[in-house]
């Protein structure tokens, strides 16, 4: 589990992140979203140690980042956003150092390697110098490192950047395959990736946390507003529209239909007894999901 309560940190004058809280657990794919410089790279780099908080605790598995370092490093596996590799280093090279970094030996420690080779899918890349490879290839090597030592907490800022699609297919995978009996904090600017792997989404804007919601009721939860489409066989007057109880808005577009915007419960079945009130023949009627780009934009403009 990873909890980080009332966390910011501040560099000069500039808050980058500013009393974030919330909580991660077991099991759980974590959906880290925010346009770029909102403090997501930071508060990831908070929790796994890379900086000390100016105030908040973040703790791993109730271990406080700062209190006991070592011990979170021990459980956290971190790909950065920029991935830092040794180039000159082979792959198999590089891997087996990382291990032998935690305390992985001998036969154990080559085992460990051989099963990461396999399962990021570097096995035809493990002889080659790492500075051979291809992003992708390299963000492979990435992913690879964060998980030699089997930690409790995965840690992955932009793991799919420069991945080409049959690669990042590959990567879900391994992503939702572990995240099944780990804690998975996931940042990605793939907003797809987020519907597909996540159960949870925490959208960061300037600092501050904007949404925590599961992926499946952010839509509405976000602004308060659904959005609902209705086709008429004539034109209509909107003023009864208007003055129903939780209609915010009424734009007419091409072929008698209309785009309006509602807040509240379900309006259909009250626009529908409306309709038969004024004579009105209604051809459609149907509310519509906000997609998570549309949640994001609105959250974060």
């Amino acid at each position: 589990m990873v909890e980080i309560q009332h966390l910011t940190k501040t560099f000069g004058s500039q808050a980058a992140v500013n009393d974030v809280s919330f909580t991660v657990g077991k099991g759980e794919i974590l959906g880290f979203l925010g346009p770029n410089g909102a403090g997501k790279s930071t508060t990831m780099k908070i929790a796994t140690g890379y900086l000390p908080p100016s105030a908040g605790t973040v703790t791993v598995d109730g271990f406080d980042v700062l209190a006991d370092p070592l011990e979170v490093r021990r459980r956290v596996g971190y790909l950065p956003e920029h991935n830092p590799l040794y180039l000159d280093m082979y792959v198999h090279e590089y891997l087996e150092f990382i291990g032998s970094v935690h305390g992985l030996k001998g036969p154990a420690r080559r085992q460990r390697v051989a099963e990461m080779v396999d399962r990021v899918g570097l096995g035809r890349e493990q002889n080659k110098q790492i500075g051979a490879l291809s992003k992708g290839y390299r963000q492979r090597v990435g992913l690879a490192q964060a998980l030699i030592h089997d930690p409790g907490v995965l840690i992955l800022d932009e793991p799919t950047t420069g991945l080409d699609p049959n690669q990042i297919g590959e990567i879900r995978s391994l992503i939702r395959e572990v995240g099944q009996d780990k804690t998975v904090i996931f940042s990605t600017h793939i907003l797809p990736e987020v519907t597909a792997l996540c159960s949870r989404v925490v959208i960061i804007n300037r600092g501050r946390i904007v949404a925590d919601s599961p992926v499946s009721e952010l839509g509405a939860g976000a602004t308060g507003e659904t959005l609902i489409r209705a086709e008429f066989e004539q034109p209509i007057d909107v003023a009864p529209l208007l003055a129903l109880p939780g209609i915010l808005g009424v734009e007419a577009e091409a072929g008698n239909r209309y785009r309006i915007r509602a807040a509240g419960p379900d309006l259909r079945a009250s626009i529908s007894r409306l309709a038969a009130q004024q004579d009105w023949i209604l051809l459609g009627l149907r509310q519509e999901e906000r997609s998570l780009e549309q949640v994001f934009q609105d959250l974060t403009k």
